[in-house]
């Protein structure tokens, strides 16, 4: 009942219900990253319902089944190891019927699944069950499970459900970033290979100091952004290389002084044909000095220490790495592990101490997995 002002305490009941969707929405939509994103969105609306623990499962489009993608709570992995049948379980009906629903007591609903429960050891008490989906295309359902106070009520179902339609608005949205991201590196990268095609002996050279520069910053635990910039400048570490001369970038001896200054503009050329495009600013550091010594006696600059920056110490390592160990016309390959003893006797001189520590793990593990 309102007031005599005419305030009505439901009024403010369902305005903060709306703040707190619109709060959850945000904070789903602030990432582009698809696993992010449903992790927030289960986080975020058991929070929201003050719920124990929730859970996502999606459609395997091939067999039709429910699979739990994202699970919360103590029993969180073991849940994720079962996978519901078409139309198995609460799960499995409001999947097939597209429909929210508010389970008050499951062990007296005769759609629940008792395997769930028994599988991962969790007492399910209560839920709310919603699809994930538009209307042209079902993911799966989100479930929010027992109450920890009190009963599911039929806003905080409506909510889930305005929610969960939105959540699947913007796991369609991440997962096109990705695959424009994805057919934007992997144009970036075609482009970079033509240049290796100039030099039939550096085939393969781009990818290869990509994939250590990833396992380098992935095990020294750099942000997901800095490794999306450190991809791209290995890539494009030696797309400089486009403006030497054949007879240099060709020539199957060793480079003679004249040359070898040629050579050296490689980075330089690179550098100043990317800073034309905007987009691509922040990866030029790691094109321009990824040929820096932590010693100071590098060029272009002669940066010193960790005056260089970081993309450009790790693409340093990563491509003399692959120098070493690729055959030239002018001499053999170096084998694996006499590579690797360059990297310790040069660590502290040419390369970054604290970059050869985590390269050296990853050499052992990959000795260790493909033994000679």
């Amino acid at each position: 009942m309102p007031d005599d002002t005419g305030y009505h305490p439901d009024c403010e009941n369902r305005l903060l219900h709306l703040e707190a969707l619109i709060d959850l929405t945000a904070l789903v939509n602030s990432s582009l990253d698809i696993h992010e994103i449903k992790k927030r969105a289960i986080d975020s609306a058991t929070m929201l319902t003050g719920a124990e623990a929730g859970s996502l499962l999606f459609v395997d489009n091939e067999t039709g089944e429910l699979y739990f993608d994202v699970a919360t709570g103590e029993k969180g992995d073991t849940v994720k190891t079962i996978r519901l049948q078409k139309g198995q379980g609460i799960a499995g009906w409001v999947a097939e019927n597209h429909l929210p629903m508010i389970i008050e007591n499951t062990s007296s609903d005769p759609r629940f699944c008792k395997t769930v429960d028994q599988t991962s050891g969790f007492a399910t008490r209560n839920m709310i069950c919603v699809p994930v989906g538009t209307k042209e295309r079902l993911m799966g359902v989100l479930q929010i499970i027992n109450k920890k106070e009190g009963h599911f009520t039929a806003r905080e179902s409506a909510i889930m459900a305005t929610f969960a339609h939105q959540l699947a608005i913007t796991i369609d949205n991440a997962r096109l970033h990705e695959e424009l991201k994805e057919t934007f590196y992997e144009t970036i990268h075609a482009f970079a290979e033509t240049i290796e095609l100039r030099d039939p002996y550096t085939g393969g050279h781009t990818r290869r100091v990509m994939e250590f520069s990833m396992a380098i910053a992935i095990r020294m635990g750099l942000p997901q952004s800095e490794r999306e910039k450190l991809r791209l400048s290995a890539i494009l570490h030696d797309i400089g290389k486009i403006g030497v001369p054949d007879p240099v970038l060709l020539k199957p001896g060793r480079l003679d002084p004249e040359e070898l200054k040629e050579m050296m503009k490689h980075s330089e050329i690179g550098a100043d044909m990317l800073s034309r495009i905007k987009k691509l600013k922040e990866i030029i550091p790691g094109i321009k000095h990824h040929h820096e010594r932590f010693d100071g006696k590098g060029y272009p600059s002669g940066l010193k220490g960790k005056d260089i920056p970081i993309m450009a110490r790790i693409i340093t390592v990563a491509d003399a790495f692959d120098a070493m160990t690729t055959d030239r016309p002018y001499r053999k390959g170096l084998d694996f592990e006499t590579a690797v003893d360059e990297l310790k006797k040069n660590s502290g001189t040419q390369f970054d101490p604290d970059i050869i520590k985590p390269f050296l793990v990853i050499c052992k593990n990959l000795l260790t997995s493909n033994p000679v």
